[in-house]
């Protein structure tokens, strides 16, 4: 299974937009020098976020880096023109040696779709539409002749740059039992956001998800499943628990308008609530939980939010390099 990070970018506090955005570069950058998987950036096109094109931003990051896997999380594809987004991915794909992932998904904000002219009314079907060319694009050996409602037809068209590999593409899915079930007829891996609740109530999604890619002749090795968490790996549980709380319950305040007690936090924090933070041996024990219940591919922890000063950022990254991810592979491997 892999082991990764991923930011959303959330602008808090007194920094700067440029800074920010070097910070999670360096995030990058030091997640490739410690040996884990994946790294993610996030993509958002309003002030309280600092990234609206994750292609940019990973490109830097693999001009430094030269094994994590680089993937948005996720591309609003329900906004973008799919042959733009391929084009970005696939340069990236060029630049970073192989090493490009893009995640799409319909996104939990309305001012991309105000930005960009895209009718809320037809939400879903967007998004169908637009996955369905972007899948067409990847596969094209040839010109691409294709006629949709919501973009100029193409006609022959060659989509460059072109790749000795199939761009990798996954469905970021929020809990929605309908986005599990088109990816997995698609036979596409699916990013699960475990961020509400006992992460084991996921398991009917993941089984329709598995269900569905079964009905359609799927392959069970084009299937994946990684599960996304907000998370921070302390020395000490007390540490950890300190440390996470203030900065959380800002990203509360100024993402959601909720102001979140203590009592809640810890709530989240339990060994089934949706929190990955806590000590080294708690921090594993939750992935493993999260592994065994959903038979997930793929772990990623969002490494900063809500102005967590970078020096605990990257004290987490280390820990989560140096003492999670040897005891999961060693527990999981039993």
């Amino acid at each position: 299974m892999q082991l990764g990070v991923f930011s959303l970018t959330d602008m808090t506090g007194d920094v700067t937009p440029g800074q920010r955005v070097r910070d999670i570069v360096d995030f990058g950058v030091h997640a490739d020098e410690l040996g884990l998987d994946v790294f993610g950036v996030g993509e958002h096109h309003t002030p309280r976020f600092a990234v609206s094109s994750p292609a940019i931003v990973l490109a830097a990051i693999a001009a430094r880096t030269s094994t994590v896997t680089l993937t948005s999380a996720v591309s609003v594809l329900s906004v973008l023109d799919p042959v733009r987004l391929y084009q970005d991915f696939a340069q990236l794909d060029l630049v970073a040696g192989g090493r490009a992932e893009v995640t799409v998904g319909r996104s939990a904000y309305r001012e991309p779709f105000e930005i960009f002219g895209i009718p809320l009314d037809n939400y879903d079907d967007v998004f169908q539409e637009k996955l369905g060319l972007l899948l067409r694009l990847r596969a094209a050996q040839e010109g691409v002749t294709w006629t949709g409602r919501y973009r100029s037809p193409l006609d022959d068209a060659l989509i460059i740059p072109r790749l000795e590999r199939p761009l990798p593409i996954r469905v970021g899915v929020g809990g929605t039992p309908e986005s599990a079930v088109r990816a997995g007829a698609l036979g596409l891996p699916m990013t699960l956001a475990l961020l509400g609740g006992d992460p084991a109530r996921m398991r009917p999604i993941v089984d329709r998800y598995r269900a569905a890619a079964a009905s359609n002749d799927i392959d069970s090795a084009q299937l994946g499943v990684a599960g996304v968490s907000h998370f921070f790996v302390g020395s000490t549980s007390q540490e950890a628990r300190e440390t996470f709380y203030p900065a959380y319950r800002t990203y509360f305040r100024h993402g959601r308008g909720v102001h979140l007690d203590r009592a809640t936090f810890n709530e989240m924090a339990a060994p089934h609530g949706p929190l990955v933070v806590g000590s080294p041996q708690e921090v594993t024990d939750k992935i493993l939980r999260q592994h065994e219940l959903l038979t997930l591919d793929r772990f990623i922890g969002q490494v900063d939010l809500g102005g967590l000063p970078r020096e605990h950022a990257l004290a987490s990254l280390d820990r989560f390099a140096s003492d999670v991810a040897p005891a999961f592979r060693q527990a999981s491997q039993r």
